[in-house]
């Protein structure tokens, strides 16, 4: 009998921790909710029309009570009113919370940050590696000491060299440096990867490729003297003919044009390919990068 007593107990508790298992968030019909997620979010539900929201930003979901000509619904939202449930799925991480109306403005979430420890993972296929994870790898790299000394450029007073490239999981990381020498500005208007001939020819066979990276760690769009970035590309290979060109143009009529011009061979032989890059990937954080590409 005792036994048959323990065994229910046990089982009403589990019931009740599963119930329970979600995190709660308080809103209220004057505060904006901003949840932030440590990874980019692919995907978001609201059970419910008592809530309404939207995804702001490539991280950041906004949530408030749904309100009818300004005012609260005519049958009105009590204390620690269940409203309903919100779902965000991020690159690799689920989150599930329980979203509760609170009467007073003083108690409602206006910024809540997503731990990884309230997340269930999960496998996406379609991500090799979240944008979290590679954010905290270029941190690493831009802090890492020059390895590359054969990829250098000079002209119109701008010194442009290759100070690392990595190769980690499916990408490529590459790391440069500019520095003015003149008393003149640099407005970066446009930075583009491409896959070119090494021999530029008139031929209708000759082709460009253009490569989108899918991570600038660095959004500085002018500097006087010093200047350094990390972007991120997939990984690829290619033939000995073409090579991999960076450019990076002035926001000016005539403006000014960097190019550094990487071979295979210096991606084959490049002394950056070392695990010591991953020592220091844990330590920057991901909301401190702006990661969006502007083309």
């Amino acid at each position: 009998m005792k036994t048959r007593i323990f065994l229910i107990t046990c089982l009403i508790t589990g019931i009740a921790v599963h119930l329970s298992a979600n995190e709660k968030i308080y809103i209220n019909r004057e505060v904006t909710t901003h949840i932030v997620m440590p990874e980019n979010i692919k995907m978001v539900d609201i059970s419910t029309t008592k809530i309404i929201g939207n995804q702001c930003t490539d991280n950041i979901v906004r949530i408030k009570p749904y309100l009818e000509n300004d005012s609260i619904l005519s049958e009105g939202y009590r204390e620690n009113e269940l409203l309903g449930t919100l779902t965000i799925i991020g690159e690799r991480h689920i989150a599930q919370y329980d979203i509760l109306y609170t009467e007073s403005p003083k108690y409602a979430s206006t910024i809540y940050n997503v731990s990884y420890n309230e997340t269930q993972s999960y496998i996406n296929p379609e991500v090799s590696m979240p944008m979290a994870e590679i954010a905290r790898y270029a941190w690493a790299v831009y802090g890492s000491r020059r390895k590359f000394n054969q990829i250098v450029s000079n002209k119109n007073g701008i010194r442009a060299y290759i100070n690392n490239i990595y190769s980690i999981g499916d990408y490529f990381f590459l790391d440069y440096t500019l520095k003015n020498k003149t008393r003149i500005a640099y407005d970066i208007e446009e930075i583009r990867v491409k896959l070119t001939d090494k021999k530029e020819t008139k031929a209708t066979n000759s082709q460009t490729i253009e490569l989108t990276p899918v991570f600038c760690m660095n959004n500085t769009r002018k500097f006087r003297k010093d200047y350094r970035n990390v972007l991120v590309i997939p990984k690829l290979t290619f033939p000995e003919e073409k090579v991999l060109r960076l450019e990076i143009s002035e926001n000016q009529i005539s403006g000014r044009v960097v190019v550094l011009t990487i071979e295979y061979e210096d991606i084959l032989n490049a002394d950056g390919f070392d695990s010591d890059i991953l020592d220091g990937a844990d330590y920057y954080p991901y909301y401190y990068i702006d990661h969006s590409i502007k083309r």
